[in-house]
């Protein structure tokens, strides 16, 4: 393992304890800021920009003024529609820091290597009870691949399980970069079909099917679809992802996620309008005819992950 660079310094938007989804075990998931995507029903939209973000909770706002006067960029006003100018919002955070109503919310903090592994020091017994570790998430990780590469070379160095979300969007410096320290890869593979992801995504899916082969080379994969009405919940089109799957090295299960809207208050919050508020959510039972065409194809299937 190579030197461990503790002063790097990463953006991370939240780190969330005790989840019993992203990996073996009990786990700390560390959510890094930046995605190249913008997913229709991304439950973290906070997340899609690199840099930190603020929530404007309208109903816990005093109306005082004192957010007005810290912002040295103007980006505030009540002639605002969503009361922040977005577009000249710089995310200090000094507006934050002066709103005594807690309306003001900043998603997104510099932080080093050596302080994120002092915050997940805290849980290094629950890792070890539990059979968990830490998986990174966002957003992207591999948007930045040298921040996650040296974090993840450190929880190696503590011992504990690494798992990492992704896209599998990323360079391949990326991907050579970040998987070897990763024990378990969930891989979100969408669509198969390049021109329906990048209606409903923003991107096309020519870098996940690119990279998938290789990151699944390198690490225990795991692929993941969210099963979204109007744009993959057919039996056609996870089949097809399900074909693709089998092709990967060493995969033999496939997470069906059903469609929720868990993240949709937080577009109001940006000032951004959640696109999918016609469609209802999925529940496990709605996906059994998916599941079994994934079953058709050999593999393992898991509604919800």
């Amino acid at each position: 393992m190579d030197s461990i660079n503790y002063n790097l310094t990463g953006t991370v938007f939240d780190i969330q304890r005790f989840s019993l989804h992203d990996g073996p075990g009990i786990r700390t998931i560390v959510f890094l800021k930046g995605c190249p995507l913008s997913c229709q029903w991304c439950s973290n939209p906070e997340s899609q920009s690199v840099k930190p973000v603020v929530m404007y909770k309208r109903d816990d706002c005093l109306h005082c003024g004192r957010c007005i006067t810290a912002c040295k960029r103007g980006a505030i006003s009540p002639q605002n529609k969503t009361w922040i100018d977005r577009g000249g919002c710089s995310g200090c955070g000094e507006c934050v820091n002066a709103c005594p109503g807690g309306a003001l919310v900043l998603k997104g903090r510099i932080m080093t290597v050596q302080q994120v592994i002092c915050e997940l020091k805290k849980d290094a017994t629950t890792y070890r009870r539990s059979g968990g570790g830490i998986t990174l998430s966002g957003g992207e990780p591999l948007m930045q691949y040298e921040f996650a590469s040296e974090l993840l070379q450190a929880c190696k160095g503590q011992g504990w399980n690494t798992a990492i979300e992704t896209t599998g969007i990323g360079s391949a410096e990326a991907v050579e970069r970040v998987i070897p320290y990763v024990d378990t890869v969930l891989l979100d593979i969408k669509h198969t079909d390049r021109d329906i992801h990048k209606m409903y995504t923003g991107g096309t899916n020519e870098l996940v099917l690119k990279n998938a082969p290789r990151i699944s080379q390198i690490s225990s994969t795991v692929v993941r679809v969210p099963v979204i009405p109007g744009f993959n919940y057919s039996v056609e089109a996870i089949r097809r992802i399900a074909e693709y799957a089998k092709t990967l090295t060493g995969v033999r299960t496939i997470h069906l996620l059903p469609y929720h809207s868990f993240g949709e208050n937080k577009y109001g919050l940006m000032g951004k309008e959640y696109q999918l508020t016609h469609i209802k959510p999925l529940h496990p039972e709605d996906l059994e005819e998916c599941k079994a065409a994934v079953e058709s194809c050999g593999l393992q299937c898991i509604i919800g992950g």
